[in-house]
């Protein structure tokens, strides 16, 4: 698999997320990365007591990897942001210098911001921690050496109880963990102890991971579980990374493909006029891709309208409040379906616009027809209409749209 390949990774936390997690989930499933770490942590010339390394391990029910540092020189665990920061600029190159600086700003600033406190005055205490330090910096070479992807992740256990720090007992989430997650989604599995670490908050928050609905079909080229420390009752402790290629939608090249949620629903208990201003509405609804609708017999022999919308997997849960606020039916069904469309491009050649699909066979135009509504004469209008399409075709320039499959 080249590295190239990778267009999405998805982060699915049934333990938590830590830094050594995200190290060991990764390099389980690209554990030809392991030179890039190795490389950058001998450019931060740690002390020959600190050892690294990626081990085999199961708990009973799964198996995966362990990403372990250990310090037999006992190293401290305080180390101010300026400093820190200061030796990453230093030893640091490139990619891996950006992400690990990005990582430990971000960690910095949350911990600013709930200290109040200017960023460079922070202190870190067990983040400045050697253990710490190597996770965010292998991270970083990971994150780099894999290159630029949509990163994504489901709901975050929130965890349960207090954990002392170096500032006393604090409630789970850490404040400074909790500062880096919000906006993320969480939930309360149950679970005692802390489920999400501070460097795993940072990762997560550099690297923008998104918990919205991915839908672009793709292709899962492997997966990888990355073990943390701790047992829990109920779960294996791992956070486990899918990795996903971009699925071509034909050997030819011209399809695209993605997924849609159809929503169908009957109405027989409103107006044609009253229901045809409702469908307008909900063609400009934002999210929405089609409607369309045709007669049907519904109970009692009465003549229905059966309505379906194509929609948007994010704007779903909207479209359907919008179907129930502008129609009298009761219930809408829904069901995620792929779709393959055909590359297209839109031009505009005087004043009329154009669609130009690229098919197996070559190139077709389609003229709009509102832009031909104001010309007199059906004759004319195929004239204009044949003239327009002839000249995109011949100029085959435009930008690419996305349209109605």
């Amino acid at each position: 698999m080249k590295q190239a390949d990778i267009s999405a990774i998805h982060l699915d936390a049934v333990g938590g997320v830590a830094g050594d997690m995200f190290v060991a989930a990764l390099l389980d499933v690209r554990p030809e990365l392991w030179p890039q770490c190795q490389a950058a942590l001998a450019a931060l010339e740690l002390p020959a007591t600190v050892v690294a390394s990626l081990i085999p391990h199961r708990d009973g029910t799964l198996g995966g990897s362990r990403f372990v540092v250990s310090d037999a020189g006992g190293g401290h665990a305080h180390t101010s942001w300026r400093q820190l920061r200061g030796r990453l600029e230093k030893a640091l190159r490139g990619e891996v210098r950006r992400v690990a600086l990005g990582i430990f700003q971000a960690l910095a600033e949350a911990e600013a911001a709930v200290h109040a406190i200017a960023v460079d005055e922070v202190e870190f205490h067990e983040v400045g921690a050697i253990d710490s330090i190597v996770d965010v910096v292998c991270a970083a070479a990971l994150i780099a050496a894999i290159g630029p992807c949509r990163w994504s992740l489901g709901p975050l256990p929130r965890g349960r109880g207090q954990v002392k720090t170096a500032h006393g007992v604090l409630p789970l989430p850490a404040p400074a963990t909790l500062e880096l997650l919000k906006g993320f989604l969480l939930v309360d599995d149950g679970e005692e102890g802390e489920r999400v670490t501070p460097t795993g908050a940072a990762v997560l928050r550099f690297l923008q991971a998104s918990q919205e609905t991915d839908s672009q079909v793709r292709r899962l080229v492997g997966a990888g579980t990355g073990f943390g420390s701790r047992t829990f009752a109920s779960r294996s402790n791992i956070l486990r990374a899918s990795l996903y290629a971009d699925a071509p939608g034909a050997e030819i090249g011209t399809l695209n493909t993605d997924q849609v949620e159809v929503l169908r629903c009957e109405i027989d208990d409103q107006s044609p006029e009253d229901l045809a201003v409702a469908l307008d509405h909900l063609r400009k609804n934002a999210g929405v891709i089609d409607v369309c609708q045709w007669p049907v017999f519904a109970k009692k022999g009465r003549v229905a309208t059966a309505l379906q919308i194509l929609a948007r997997p994010e704007a779903a849960e909207r479209v359907i409040a919008e179907i129930l606020d502008e129609t009298t039916t009761l219930g809408v069904r829904r069901e995620a379906q792929a779709r393959c469309t055909l590359a297209r491009r839109s031009s505009r050649v005087g004043g009329v616009g154009v669609k130009l699909a690229r098919r197996r066979r070559g190139t077709t135009a389609k003229a709009e027809m509102d832009d031909l509504a104001a010309i007199d004469g059906a004759q004319t209008r195929r004239a204009a209409r044949r003239e327009a399409e002839a000249k995109a075709l011949r100029e085959g320039e435009g930008t690419e749209s996305d349209g109605a499959a």
